[in-house]
């Protein structure tokens, strides 16, 4: 595989009561061939990551987060069907399955799949407020 395309986890922003966050998505377009690395996926709360993919071909096409580096790798890969022309999301239950030592997540994507992805989750600790 060449090198994969990297987004970033995207944070929302908190109000100055730190009760309420708010997030303008950034999509990212997919190269099926290049594959996605989501840097630094697990920098938000605990199991609070969540992965949105976009499919936009007319056949539903599987997503495949890859096993990470860690322990729980074990239990190997794993395959979501993600239906054609639907926006998905998927929420890491047990993120350390999928975590990379640089604290990164992959994911690939089957032959022929076109569309976006993007990826969220809670803040961990204190944030700026807007």
């Amino acid at each position: 595989m060449t090198a994969r395309d990297k987004i970033s986890l995207q944070l929302p922003t908190l109000d100055t009561s730190s009760s309420v966050g708010s997030l303008t998505v950034t999509k990212q377009a997919v190269t099926q061939a290049n594959g996605i690395e989501i840097e630094k996926a697990l920098a938000c709360k605990d199991n609070s990551l969540v992965i949105v993919i976009e499919n936009t071909a007319v056949a539903d096409k599987t997503v495949t987060l890859k096993a990470g580096e860690y322990p729980n790798a074990i239990l190997g890969d794993c395959n979501v069907v993600i239906t054609a022309s639907s926006v998905s999301q998927i929420t890491l239950h047990d993120p350390s399955r999928f975590e990379r030592k640089n604290g990164s997540v992959y994911v690939d994507f089957a032959s022929g799949f076109t569309g976006n992805i993007y990826a969220f989750g809670k803040r961990a600790g204190l944030a700026p407020v807007s």
